[in-house]
């Protein structure tokens, strides 16, 4: 399989790391103010992209290159106090209380809901943008939740592997999610090469999968670790449901229905699992990790609803909410990642 290839500059910082990567050795700019701009959302995904598949032309052993992990660390560090600012925890917040409060569904579109504009209003050209946005997230989706596994006891792990399980296709390579994912795109017609839509994706699509890669590989986050899992299981087959529909109302093609369908039932049942094994078995052996779960939920749900507003402000305006004016049709299918 070929890794992805490198993606263009969005600023100073990101075209300082590209050009380190393709053997350059200039030095990097401080990190960009914005935390959740496109430079530094970018740069931060093309290093954990190293702990991951890579990229072409780029030496494994870059993955834990010094001056590497030093940059990454300082663009962690403000991308984790944007998030802290933006979602704080009271002393009495409970995971539990969080997580009800992901079930209180929204009344439609007018309140910001992905799901509900594609499943009433949604044309095709929009679920193919939604897809693709959405393909750097479910190309790895369990990847990074896998690594918190060795983290937990008990439970909570038996648990995190019952749910892992089902998401790396329960022993079949054909039922992996992310290949799920990669046949809707064909159905779709988009190419569903890992890493493809990277240079199209806006920065609050990045945002989404850098959230969890930050999550996935400190073990000291590993309680916002397991709320971001918890947070994608609770609100899972609710939005799962009305993607269907919308996959269903405009003509997207079986496997595209096939992959939202899917989780309307397994994520019913996962929500059980993670909830009270996974969450529960957690807290039940260190309880201080409470507000850690607590953050790992807001925060996902907040990086959530910036990926949303964009898209939908985008689709209201009769514009693309890609950073190109179209998604590229494929030239050749290819296998995806984790086939």
């Amino acid at each position: 399989m070929t890794n992805a290839h490198l993606p263009e500059p969005r600023g100073p910082l990101s075209d300082a790391l590209l050009a380190e990567l393709r053997g350059s050795d200039a030095g990097f700019p401080p990190p960009p103010a914005d935390a959740y701009g496109d430079d530094l959302q970018l740069a931060l995904y093309v290093l954990y992209e190293l702990h991951y598949l890579g990229f072409d032309g780029v030496p494994d052993d870059r993955e834990w290159d010094p001056r590497l992990l030093a940059l990454r660390a300082g663009l962690e560090d403000r991308f984790l106090q944007a998030l802290h600012a933006d979602t704080p925890v009271r002393p009495s917040d409970t995971a539990e209380r969080a997580l009800d409060e992901l079930q209180l569904e929204p009344v439609g579109a007018a309140d910001g809901s992905l799901s509900h504009f594609l499943r009433d209003h949604g044309t095709l050209e929009h679920v193919r943008e939604y897809a693709a946005s959405r393909s750097l997230y479910h190309l790895k989706e369990a990847d990074p939740h896998a690594w918190v596994i060795p983290r937990l006891r008990g439970r909570a792990k038996a648990g995190m592997v019952a749910v892992e399980f089902d998401e790396f296709g329960a022993g079949r390579a054909e039922e992996i999610h992310a290949r799920l994912f990669a046949d809707l795109m064909t159905d779709l017609n988009l190419d569903n090469a890992y890493g493809r839509y990277l240079d199209a994706a806006p920065a609050e699509a990045l945002a989404t999968v850098n959230l969890m890669s930050l999550f996935g590989l400190h073990r000291a986050l590993r309680g916002a670790l397991v709320g971001h899992f918890a947070t994608v299981e609770v609100t899972s087959s609710p939005a799962s449901r009305r993607l269907a529909q919308a996959m269903r109302r405009t003509n997207a093609g079986p496997a595209a229905v096939r992959f939202y369908t899917e989780h309307v039932e397994a994520d019913a049942v996962h929500e059980q699992v993670v909830r009270h094994e996974v969450v529960a078995g957690l807290l039940a052996d260190e309880p201080w990790l409470e507000a850690d779960v607590v953050f790992g939920i807001r925060a996902t749900g907040r990086l959530e609803d910036r990926l949303a507003t964009r898209l939908l402000a985008a689709w209201r305006d009769g514009r693309p909410a890609l950073r190109t004016n179209r998604v590229t049709r494929p030239s050749r299918v290819r296998q995806p990642h984790g086939a």
